[in-house]
């Protein structure tokens, strides 16, 4: 750790912890989409969408400490960049759920609850992570559980598709469920993009 002179902002840290807690509770409502009918549906969508919001709002508190401080824990565009990082990922999820509700799929094909089983861990990971800025202790762990679980998304992702392409779906059904999908996909890309961007903290900090 580099020994520095000037006093840090230190409120970043907290930011970023909120941050990843409300992603956490967006994996949540993930989990409780799968067997949910469909009245349940709109309202764990609304609740998702309240919890994005709330992501929103976090992402453009710490853009405003960003561009209000003189000092700050780590470099700028790397508190940008992981601040964006952590807001994509709530962004992809609040939107494979709106799809759901709005597509009125009925079922979610077998694999799905792979994916939001993996968003799920990945989400605790990345909390877990967070506090951890502070020191940049520990955090070798995450990044590679991370990119581990970026993997084990891809194969899922490939294999759910094998299974929409097979024949036994409408072609329109194909078309809905394929977008589902590929964003739950998108969400597991974006953690990963947020595990690098730690690593990229911590080799500069080390």
């Amino acid at each position: 750790m580099r020994f520095r002179l000037t006093p840090r902002e230190t409120s970043f840290y907290d930011m970023f912890a909120a941050s990843a807690d409300n992603i956490v509770t967006g994996s949540k409502l993930l989990m409780e989409l799968l067997g949910a009918d469909s009245a349940t549906r709109i309202e764990i969508a609304e609740r998702m969408r309240a919890a994005e919001h709330a992501g929103d709002d976090a992402t453009h508190a710490i853009f405003h400490q960003l561009n209000s401080s003189f000092i700050t824990p780590f470099d700028r565009e790397d508190i940008y960049n992981l601040a964006s990082c952590l807001d994509d990922i709530m962004d992809y999820m609040e939107e494979a759920v709106d799809l759901v509700v709005l597509y009125q799929v009925d079922e979610l094909p077998k694999g799905v609850e792979q994916q939001i089983e993996v968003l799920a861990r990945a989400a605790v990971l990345t909390a877990e992570a967070m506090p951890n800025l502070r020191t940049m202790s520990n955090l070798t762990e995450y990044w590679i559980e991370i990119n581990r679980l970026e993997n084990q998304a891809d194969q899922v992702h490939r294999k759910l598709l094998a299974h929409l392409f097979n024949g036994k779906y409408d072609a329109m059904d194909v078309l809905k469920l394929k977008q589902i999908v590929d964003v739950l996909e998108e969400a597991a890309d974006a953690f990963e993009h947020v595990a690098n961007t730690v690593e990229t903290i911590a080799v500069k900090e080390s």
